[in-house]
């Protein structure tokens, strides 16, 4: 597998090629469309979380794509009070058939990489009602 634009159908009148970086926004949108995701982790090696982050949709995804087929690595952050398992399967499913059905390419694996927890923080007029009532 390749990391770089390959000729992915050949057709009477040229080819056509799909970028990488159109495989990644496609799982990048498929992951945060998943209830239970806080955002995307910065990346493979460390860097800042971007939670729902919609500016960098490839953020935290990496990809191989072949001739025909495709893998995929998305790291994600999850919100505390889910089910990991169970986030990172429907994950798995949502990324694997957005992929199929937008371009076509056979996906041979959806990796989770849980890299955090994030936990809601509470609005500060609960804290200030919180506060009223202690008074």
């Amino acid at each position: 597998m390749s990391t770089i634009a390959t000729d992915y159908e050949r057709t009477d009148i040229g080819s056509i090629q799909i970028a990488p970086e159109v495989i990644e926004v496609i799982a990048g949108l498929a992951t945060v469309e998943v209830q239970g995701v806080a955002g995307m982790s910065g990346g493979f090696a460390g860097g800042i979380a971007e939670l729902l982050g919609r500016k960098n949709l490839s953020k935290g995804v990496k990809v191989e794509v072949g001739q025909r087929e495709a893998a995929v690595d998305v790291s994600i952050i999850v919100e505390f009070g889910n089910r990991i398992p169970d986030i990172a399967s429907e994950i798995q499913r949502n990324v694997k058939r957005s992929i199929e059905t937008m371009t076509g390419l056979h996906v041979v694996e959806v990796n989770v990489h849980i890299h955090d927890v994030h936990f809601k923080v509470a609005d500060k007029t609960d804290e200030e009602d919180i506060f009223q009532r202690v008074k």
